[in-house]
């Protein structure tokens, strides 16, 4: 069974840092692009950040470029976003996701493994 399982979420002052972890089980991340998504209330779910399943290729939403990372360490089976100079808008569930493509740049859509989410809240 596929299980996609995040931690790392929390309140943090504006300004401030997190860095958010996703671990899988059940397959290998190999042979998948992985992603970041979030959804803050009333707002539907929006891509972040996405990465190739080499690891080569990565993509950023505008709203977060240059301020988040995404990397990913296959030999772990993990997926990790560092996020810096959090403001509030940056506030919602962050989920990470799976999609099953060697190609690239995979579309959002093609995200069909989903963890249960992270809360992350930037306030003072």
């Amino acid at each position: 069974q596929l299980q996609l399982v995040e931690s790392g979420g929390g309140l943090v002052q504006p300004g401030g840092s997190l860095r958010l972890s996703c671990a899988a089980s059940g397959f290998t991340l190999n042979y998948y692009t992985l992603g970041w998504f979030r959804q803050a209330p009333g707002k539907e779910r929006e891509g972040v950040s996405r990465i190739s399943s080499s690891g080569g290729a990565t993509h950023y939403a505008d709203s977060v470029k240059g301020r988040f990372t995404i990397s990913r360490d296959n030999a772990k089976n993990a997926v990790y976003l560092q996020m810096n100079s959090l403001k509030p808008e940056d506030t919602a569930v962050y989920y990470c996701a799976a999609a099953p493509s060697w190609s690239w740049p995979v579309p959002w859509s093609a995200f069909n493994s989903w963890g249960q989410g992270t809360q992350v809240t930037v306030s003072s």
